[in-house]
């Protein structure tokens, strides 16, 4: 490993199937008042709201509740939920429910004292944290984002055709985490596929980068063949608990900042995901799909020797009598084949994105320099179109 690095997670993790039990401990750790968070009403409709409303009562808290946040938090869901958590003077916001969730609850934590409008300020300046901060706290229904233990938020601006991922330093990443995997069997069997496959570009984004030897792409290897391995279970049987836990566990694992330690990361991908999620509001982990093999295809050839080490390593392709760029090659199709056995979706037209709103997909594009090739103006419109 070359470089110097600082590795700092303060999150804990409670992990399996009676993970909630341990939500009065923590709770009792925070002051009276609590900002609860949380999507659509599902929790609702599985119980699982009563059971974290009636650990919130028996802890002695006052409840504050943001509902209704959305799969991409937008910026006025995001001031409202600054305006509440201020106004009452919050001492903890606790977020029920995926990574939208999650990711609105961090941007509440550092937005709601913040001196001006928290989008301006922390997303589109990117200012340091300079105000109080609120205490986070999760309790986790869907595996993909790794939003649970780290300190990425990403908030959308429909008016601006802009969706910006801000990734906070360990003061905003979550004190506490409730990851019971039985209470993912309750997200759609759409939304378990795009977290999977979320989280597994997760992986890419921070190990497609650097030559050295690094003992980081080897744990990411590792996680790698642990997700294609256990998404092959859960796709066929949703409800296997072992496939679920081995999911949740090496989701958390692909974003909590380990991996990523002493190395230049990517994360290109997920600007082109990010840049299509803003102009069609699509389901982030499908936009990655729909992105991933167009851009990888493109760039591979600048980073070879990487590539045919993740075709031998996590698909197993046997590299004998090939060059190592047909090696490489090899190991795309083999993820292409992997993408279309879990369902994920691999042509941007199925969510709605089309050749007109290729213009805005690419000026809403960051393009960044950590991977193994920096994009230009044009390449980026290539990979946009390709992706159709």
């Amino acid at each position: 490993m070359l470089g110097d690095f600082t590795y700092h997670n303060p999150c804990r993790v409670r992990f399996g199937p009676n993970a909630l039990d341990e939500l009065p401990g923590e709770l009792a750790q925070y002051g009276p008042k609590v900002l609860l968070t949380y999507g659509g009403g599902s929790i609702k409709r599985t119980g699982l709201y009563q059971k974290v409303v009636d650990a919130l009562a028996a802890a002695g808290k006052t409840v504050f509740e943001v509902p209704g946040v959305m799969s991409n938090p937008t910026v006025e869901k995001l001031r409202e939920g600054c305006r509440v958590a201020r106004e009452n003077d919050v001492d903890l916001i606790l977020a029920v429910g995926g990574g939208s969730t999650i990711d609105f609850a961090k941007g509440v934590s550092v937005g709601a004292w913040a001196d001006g409008d928290p989008w301006q300020k922390y997303y589109l300046d990117m200012d340091s944290l300079d105000n109080r901060m609120i205490p986070v706290g999760d309790v986790l229904t869907m595996s993909g984002t790794g939003s649970e233990m780290n300190g990425g938020s990403v908030i959308t601006d429909h008016a601006a055709g802009l969706k910006v991922g801000r990734v906070f330093g360990p003061d905003v990443m979550p004190r506490f985490a409730i990851v019971n995997p039985e209470l993912t069997f309750t997200v759609p069997d759409y939304q378990m596929r795009a977290g999977i496959y979320d989280a597994f570009n997760h992986i890419c984004e921070q190990y497609f980068s650097g030559t050295d030897d690094n003992t980081s792409d080897y744990i990411a290897e590792g996680l790698m063949r642990s997700l294609v391995h256990a998404s092959r279970i859960a796709v066929k049987d949703p409800t296997d608990y072992e496939a679920r836990s081995n999911i949740s566990w090496a989701c958390t694992w692909a974003l909590n900042t380990l991996i990523a330690c002493g190395k230049a990361t990517d994360w290109e991908v997920h600007m082109l995901g990010q840049a299509m999620g803003a102009v069609t509001d699509a389901t982030h982990g499908m936009t990655l799909s729909a992105v991933s093999l167009p851009y990888y295809n493109l760039v591979m050839p600048y980073g070879v020797e990487k590539f045919a080490r993740f075709a031998r390593v996590v698909w197993d392709v046997d590299g004998a009598g090939k060059t190592e760029r047909e090696v490489a090659e090899a190991g795309l199709l083999a993820m292409s084949a992997w993408m279309d056995e879990i369902g994920v979706v691999k042509h941007s037209r199925e969510l709605g994105f089309s050749e007109e709103l290729i213009p805005a997909a690419v000026k809403a594009t960051f393009i960044l320099d950590g991977g193994y090739h920096k994009l230009t103006t044009e390449e980026v419109e290539k990979i946009f179109r390709q992706s159709l």
